[in-house]
Parts: C-alpha cells; structure tokens; sequence
C-alpha cells in the first residue's frame, strides 16, 4: 500500500523492531471498533504518513447477511436457539428480543396448554417484534405436531424453528403455505417462516426446496388450503432459512462445522440458481458457537447469522434448576456424551449430553442396549431387572407402566398404549422413554433425589465458554444472561476479525494475548460506540 495522507487521527506507528512495545497501544485501537485502524510509516523529512495496512470499522451489527436481517427485522445476526421443555424460556426470548435479536420458545416435549400460555405472554409483551417457537419434529405422535402447528396458526406465530425434522412432514408444509398470497407486484408473500435446523445434506435440500407436492395435495383434498395457495407454493422454498448444525447439544448428529457450513453454502448456491426464488436463501451456523473467535470464524466462513444454545441453558433466563446451572457452570469441553434420545428411541436417534456429574448417558445407553437385545422385560437377565427397577426406574417394571399408560391417557396418545397391550417390546420401550423423558424434567426441577439421572442437553460449546469467562464476572453461572453473553461474543468477533485483517496484510502483531475478555453490558454499549 503506498498511499500516503498527511493527517490520521486512528494511527500506529509502524516499526518491526519496537512494535511489542506498543502492545496496550494496538489494543486500544482494536477495540474502537466504530474507528479504521491505519498501520503507518512516518516521513520524519514531513508530515505525510505512508499507509502500511487499514482496517476498516466493524460494528457488531455489522456481522452476518444482511437480507437475513432484514428480513426478520434483527439488528444483530444472532438467535438464541430453542432449548425443550421451556427451558429457552418466556423470559430468555423476552431478554433477547429486547436486545436487537431473538430467540426461539423451547415448545419440544410441552403440553399444548402450556406452549399457549407462552404465547399469549409473549404476544402481549414483545407485540410486533421479532420472535419465534419451536416445533419439533414428532415422529411416534405426529398428530401432536399437527396440534402444535395448528395452535402457531391459530395465534399468528409467524416464525418458528423446525428442529431434529428427517424429512418434511405435513404438519410443516401446512404451516409454511397457509395464507400465502400475492402483493400487488404479482409477488408471493409467505407469513409463516420457518427457520430449519438441519445436519444432513438430504434434509437441507428439502427445505431449500418448494414443498412437496404430494403433501400439498393432500393438504388441498382435505380442504385446509385453497386451490391458490397449493398453487403459489411452487414458488417458495420450505425455508428461506437454514441453519446448519453442527456438534451441538441436544439431537445432533455431531458434524464438524469447518466442513458442514461449507457444504450448505454450496448448496445454496445450486438451489437459488435452480429455482430463482424471489428472496435471497441463507445458512446460518450453530453448534459449537461460545466465543468470539468460533463466532468470528463462523461470520468468516460465510455463516449469515449464528445460533447458540448450550451456552445459553446456565443463564439466569434458562429455565431450569440451579443444580443443573452449576453442573455446566464447571462442565469441561470433554464432559460430554451421546445418549438416546427419549423421543426417537427405538430408531437409536440420540442426544447430546452433560456426562459429569451425572450417570444419565450410562444408564440410557444400557437401557437401548437391552431393548435392542430383549423382545420383552421377562426376556432380561434377573440382575439387570433387579438394577433397572431399583436404581433406574425406583419402582417395578409393572409399576412404572401404569403410570406410563396414564400419562398416554393424559396425552390423548391411545394408539401407544393399544399397540404395547399386543406388543411386550414396544410396552418395554415406553417404559425405558418414560425414564429418558423424566429425566430431564428432573434437571428442570431440581429433584434432589434424582441428581444423579439428570439430562442435561449440552455440546463441548460449553466447555469452550466456561474456558473463555474464567476469571471474568461471567464465570459465575449466577451472572449469566443471554444478551450480555451474545453481545460479548458479537464484540469479540468484531475484533477477532479486525486483528486478522491486520495480520493479513503483514502486520506482525505482538505475541502478548490480543483476545477479547467479556465486560458488563453497560461498558460494552459505550465501547461500541467510541
């Protein structure tokens, strides 16, 4: 670079042999993250300045795609994702909403009663700002998903967040196309987003596209949509959004992101030029997010936006117990473990888990293993019955099934209970969910009794936070919230980027540690405006 400018009031002088020196210097300027940073060479003979490398401004709100912003009316790309059975709380997506992002209501695993008082809270306090819940894919009560999908329209819930789906399913392509129409430009407008959390290079191509056509006709022989809509629906994709997860908590299927997000933006790209939808696609990144630099390489790597979750369940606004709040608070990034999945049991779906602490991953994995092994619980060696009836499930087999079948009965769900009345190995594997599913309402209340089975959903994210926070006011779970972390990661990642901008061009920077450590949110806002 040989421009040369006469006055500069963001500068550093630039000198290999004393550069070290100005250690303090360099990072006061990275963090004046609203001022460019010139690296100079001063003309001792005059004032001119010789520009060695400039770093533009980088403000967090800058981070992310635009469009995508926009289009849900965000001022940061940031969403805390959903954590299930409420515990991505009323109040979490109250916090983040108010902060300029948002963030998606843990529906998953909640009765139908329960998810409508959150709406009816949510609607009342946050009015036309941005926010969303999810819906879950429910493969074994697929009419509960369509209750669930149903009750979102019903209450003009225009955003939700399609989770752990294999495949679409009715239920969604209901929700994504009831109400489309045309503007007076000819174009469609859709009021019903979905933003779909995906792994799997199949499920993703599917939301990218426009939903089948197999299930909108089925949707327009049973009269739930017009002849108008079923036939604007060819020209929207499922999801204008897709979120591609990685090695996350909760079900996952523990891709590594440096190669998933690639691949869901290439994919992007072949389905924007198949189908020339009218609105811009976009990927955004989740799994793995919990510091600035994992979320400045994500924002590097192309990502549109970013969605944490892990990190987010020990805050003060996650709704779950304290205990469970101090186990992730001392959670390494190796204190984690695959576990089945309560809801996908029998097809050996799994989770993502808090393993210290807790014997949830062990005794879960020896439940599934016996289920695959047995075709009913008579069939099981005696002293695995006596440790499952005595320490698992803490009453008899026949015991737990009662309160099992009541809790379908509750539920509405009668074809469980009539198929396990005619078939023992599916009663046994009702009875083993009923341990998986309790287990982490256990972590939700607290159940002293019950520490040691709790289930805890969690990525090694977490352990890479608790590593960042160490020593910080963050590092007490008690000083959590979900705004002051995100900010803190969105500024970190501004400066991560500003400092390999600077390192792009040459620069050598000192050796001495230029990373970001978290400060309140009071000080971070005037940072961010210096």
């Amino acid at each position: 670079m040989t421009e040369k400018i006469k006055t500069l009031k963001f500068f550093i002088d630039y000198d290999k042999d004393n550069i070290v020196k100005d250690i303090n210097k360099i990072k006061e300027h990275i963090l004046k993250i609203a001022q460019p940073i010139y690296i100079v060479n001063k003309n001792n003979k005059n004032t001119e300045y010789q520009i060695k490398a400039y770093v533009p401004p980088l403000l967090p709100e800058n981070l992310g795609d635009k469009d995508f912003k926009k289009r849900h009316n965000l001022k940061y790309a940031y969403i805390a994702g959903a954590m299930a059975n409420g515990i991505s709380s009323v109040k979490l997506v109250q916090v983040m909403t108010n902060n300029g992002m948002t963030g998606f209501f843990g529906a998953g695993g909640l009765s139908l009663d329960k998810i409508e008082d959150a709406i009816f809270e949510l609607k009342d306090t946050l009015k036309s700002k941005t926010f969303g819940f999810n819906l879950i894919h429910s493969p074994n009560d697929p009419d509960h998903e369509m209750a669930v999908a149903n009750l979102y329209l019903k209450h003009n819930i225009n955003l939700i967040s399609a989770a752990a789906f294999m495949r679409i399913t009715l239920p969604l392509v209901y929700y994504r196309i009831k109400g489309l129409c045309q503007d007076l430009d000819g174009k469609v407008v859709a009021p019903n987003k979905i933003i779909a959390k995906v792994s799997r290079v199949e499920v993703a191509r599917e939301f990218f596209s426009p939903p089948p056509e197999k299930l909108v006709n089925h949707l327009l022989e049973k009269g739930l949509i017009t002849e108008k809509e079923a036939k604007l629906s060819k020209q929207i994709p499922m999801a204008q959004d897709i979120t591609a997860e990685a090695d996350s908590g909760g079900h996952t299927d523990n891709r590594p992101a440096l190669t998933l997000l690639p691949i869901m933006l290439s994919l992007k790209n072949e389905l924007s030029n198949k189908f020339n939808f009218a609105d811009k696609l976009c990927v955004g990144l989740a799994g793995g997010i919990s510091t600035p630099e994992s979320a400045a390489a994500a924002f590097q790597m192309g990502a549109g936006y970013i969605l944490t979750g892990s990190i987010n369940q020990p805050c003060i606004e996650a709704d779950i117990s304290q205990q469970a709040k101090k186990m992730l608070e001392q959670a390494q990034q190796a204190d984690i473990a695959m576990a089945p999945a309560a809801d996908m049991f029998e097809i050996g779906a799994k989770v993502q888990v808090l393993k210290r602490g807790t014997m949830f991953a062990i005794r879960a994995d020896k439940l599934y293993n016996l289920y695959k092994n047995y075709q009913n619980f008579d069939q099981i060696p005696q002293k695995d019955k006596n440790q499952i009836e005595e320490k698992f499930l803490m009453a008899s087999f026949d015991e737990k099934w009662l309160e099992t079948k009541k809790f379908f009965k509750r539920t509405q769900n009668l074809k469980e209970i009539k198929r396990a009345e005619t078939d023992p190995k599916h009663k046994m594997a009702l009875v083993f969910r009923s341990y998986l599913g309790l287990s982490s309402k256990w972590a939700i209340s607290g159940d002293a009794k019950r520490s040691i089975d709790y289930q805890i959903w969690c990525g090694p994210a977490i352990g890479a936070f608790n590593q960042w926070v160490n020593g910080t006011f963050l590092e007490s779970y008690e000083n959590r919230s979900v705004a002051e972390i995100a900010l803190n990661i969105l500024f970190g990642a501004s400066t991560c980027i500003r400092v390999s901008w600077l390192k792009n061009q040459n620069i050598d920077l000192p050796s001495n540690d230029l990373s970001f450590s978290p400060v309140p949110i009071n000080e971070l806002k005037k940072m961010i405006s210096l």
